[in-house]
């Protein structure tokens, strides 16, 4: 039987910078940027070449991807 997907869950942007991730409750800390974000999403399981940031397995709390909150560049 597969293992169940983690939930995951990013914060909203702190005022000191970079979003808090949570991955089925437990923090994995503050990504600052994508680079951070996949790195904590390959932690919990996921293969971040088939990550989509619309996938419904991510709750995206004060904006989602699409919002400059987690810098691009």
């Amino acid at each position: 039987m597969p293992k169940p997907r983690p939930r995951i869950v990013v914060h909203p942007l702190a005022p000191s910078g970079g979003r808090r991730v949570y991955v089925d409750a437990e923090s994995l800390g503050v990504a600052f940027d994508v680079r951070d974000l996949l790195e904590f999403l390959r932690r919990a399981g996921l293969d971040p070449e088939d990550v989509r940031f619309d996938d419904p397995v991510i709750e995206w709390r004060g904006g989602g991807p699409d919002v400059r909150s987690i810098a691009t560049d």
